[in-house]
C-alpha cells in the first residue's frame, strides 16, 4: 500500500500540486499575473479546443459519455438538496454558501487529475461530467448567488458548441481534417496547466475571514461529495474508468469561480473564499489516499 501511495503521490498528484504551486508563489513573489486575461483565454480559446479535441479521438462509446452527463446531473442535484437542507438546518446563507457546497472545482483540478489518473478516457469521461457542471453553474448558479436566470450566459460560451462539433464528428463518418485536429490539440493542451497555476494564483490571492464556517462548508462539500460520488457510481453500475471519474469529479474542492460569483452578484464573497482555500487544502491531503483506492 505505501509503495502504491507513493506511485500515486509522484505520478497523479505531484504534477498538479507543481503547477499549482508555482501559481502560488508566482503570486506571492509579487509577479504580473493577469487572472481575468488567462481566464478568458482557456474558457474562450483552450477549454472549447480541449473538448473539441478530446472527444473527436475519444475511443469511448458514445452511450457511456452521456451516461456520464446524466450522473454529473443526478448527483448536482443531490448536491443541492443535500446542501440546502443543511443550510437550512444551520441558518447559513442559502444565497452565500449554497454554490459552494454544491459546485465543485471539476475544471482547474479535476480535468488535470482525471487525465493523470485514468488517461485520455478519464479526461474525455471528465468533459462529460464538467459540461454538465458549468452549464448548471452558469444557470441555476447564477440565479442563486443573484437571484436572476439569464439562458445566454450558456449559449454564448464557446465549449457547447465544441461539444457539439465534434459529436457531429464523432458519431458521423465524417473525417476531422488534420488541420483542425493538430490546431485545437494544440490549442488545447495549454488549457490544463494554465488552469492549474491559475488555481495557485488564486490560493495565494485569497483570504481566509472566518475559519470555523470556512471550515464547515468544506467538511460538506467534501463529505458529501465523496460519499455521493460512490453511490452514484454503484447506481450507474459505473466500473473503470467511468467509476474513477465519477467519483473524482464529485470529491474535488470549492470551485474558485463561486467565489467570484459571490463577489458579483452581491453575496459575501470574503466568506467563500476562506472555504475555497481550506477545501483545496484538505482535497491535496486526502487525495492520494481517494486515488489509490479508485486506481487500486
Amino acid at each position: 500500500m505505501i509503495a502504491d501511495l507513493a506511485r500515486i503521490l509522484l505520478d497523479v498528484v505531484t504534477p498538479v500540486a507543481v503547477c499549482a504551486g508555482i501559481g502560488f508563489i508566482w503570486a506571492k513573489m509579487k509577479q504580473p499575473f493577469d487572472s481575468v486575461m488567462v481566464t478568458r483565454l482557456v474558457s474562450n480559446v483552450g477549454v472549447p479546443s480541449l473538448v473539441f479535441a478530446t472527444l473527436v479521438k475519444m475511443e469511448l462509446g458514445g452511450g457511456l459519455f452521456l451516461e456520464m452527463a446524466l450522473a454529473a446531473f443526478v448527483t448536482s442535484v443531490f448536491f443541492f438538496v443535500i446542501g440546502w437542507a443543511a443550510l437550512k438546518i444551520t441558518g447559513l446563507s442559502i444565497r452565500t454558501y449554497l454554490n459552494p457546497v454544491a459546485f465543485a472545482n471539476t475544471g482547474n483540478m479535476g480535468l488535470p487529475l482525471c487525465l493523470l489518473a485514468f488517461g485520455e478516457d478519464g479526461l474525455a469521461l471528465g468533459i462529460a461530467y464538467f459540461v454538465v457542471n458549468v452549464v448548471l453553474l452558469l444557470t441555476v448558479g447564477i440565479a442563486v448567488a443573484s437571484n436572476q436566470y439569464n439562458l445566454f450566459d450558456v449559449v454564448k460560451r464557446p465549449f457547447i458548441y465544441a461539444v457539439l462539433a465534434a459529436s457531429i464528428f464523432h458519431f458521423t463518418d465524417v473525417e476531422v481534417p488534420n488541420a483542425l485536429l493538430s490546431t485545437t490539440t494544440l490549442l488545447g493542451n495549454f488549457s490544463i496547466p494554465l488552469m492549474l497555476i491559475t488555481l495557485g494564483v488564486s490560493l495565494a490571492t485569497l483570504q481566509i475571514v472566518s475559519i470555523k464556517r470556512a471550515a464547515f462548508i468544506s467538511f460538506l462539500r467534501l463529505g458529501i461529495g465523496i460519499p455521493v460520488g460512490f453511490a452514484s457510481a454503484a447506481m450507474f453500475g459505473f466500473t473503470g474508468a467511468a467509476h474513477g471519474t465519477l467519483v473524482l469529479m464529485c470529491s474535488m474542492p470549492v470551485a474558485v469561480i463561486t467565489f467570484l460569483f459571490a463577489e458579483n452578484y452581491g453575496a459575501d464573497g470574503r466568506a467563500v473564499a476562506g472555504a475555497v482555500i481550506i477545501s483545496t487544502l484538505a482535497s491535496f491531503a486526502i487525495m492520494p489516499v481517494l486515488l489509490w483506492f479508485l486506481m487500486g
